[in-house]
């Protein structure tokens, strides 16, 4: 592997560490919502483990795909992210949720480290199936004294930011040190959902 490869590898690791560090709890979903407006729903998303290597791993496969995935999953996400979350607001039901989440890092992690390219329209199925549950549990939480309408709004900012972290690491495969380097970010972001999954059950 070549220095500049070492140099990216060693940023993906702080990258993760820092992640890891700032996440005040495995899941999002417990008790992390917090009251307020544009910033609450900005933040939220950073502070769920779960949450950030979801996106991350979205942006990533997006940009191993390439064109058209790389713009088309990015943006599937958080409208089909939307409805689980309106969703999540009225109370309608949705069993698993918590599984759907954890099995979204463990499924998009293992395509990421498995180089998997399926048709673009499967891929976009994939993505929007979990992000149903990914809108779901944080709408189900929305803070009651929260603006739904500024909440949602920095919600989907920052979601949307994830998605270029993930976008900007999925472009080191234009070179083969750079394909070893994402799929190993692949496998993390895998064994992270294993993680979640262990808690669950």
């Amino acid at each position: 592997m070549t220095f500049g490869a070492i140099r990216t590898s060693q940023a993906a690791a702080y990258l993760i560490a820092g992640v890891t560090l700032m996440s005040g709890s495995a899941f999002a979903h417990e008790g992390a919502g917090m009251a307020g407006g544009f910033i609450s729903g900005f933040t939220h998303p950073i502070f769920g483990l779960d949450h950030v290597v979801a996106m991350v791993a979205v942006g990533l496969w997006g940009a191993f795909l390439g064109r058209p995935a790389i713009y088309l999953l990015p943006i599937v996400f958080p409208v089909v992210m939307a409805f689980g979350g309106a969703m999540g607001v009225i109370g309608l039901p949705l069993p698993g949720v918590e599984i759907g989440i954890a099995g979204s890092a463990i499924v998009l992690g293992l395509l990421v480290a498995l180089a998997v390219r399926p048709p673009i329209w499967i891929a976009a199925c994939l993505v929007g199936a979990f992000a149903i549950f990914h809108g779901y549990a944080h709408g189900a939480e929305l803070p009651h004294a929260a603006n739904a309408i500024t909440y949602s709004i920095g919600f989907v900012i920052s979601t949307g930011l994830l998605h270029l972290t993930g976008i900007a690491f999925g472009l080191l495969v234009a070179k083969p040190a750079g394909q070893v380097v994402v799929r190993g970010l692949g496998v993390a972001i895998s064994l992270v959902g294993v993680a979640f999954m262990s808690g669950i059950a």
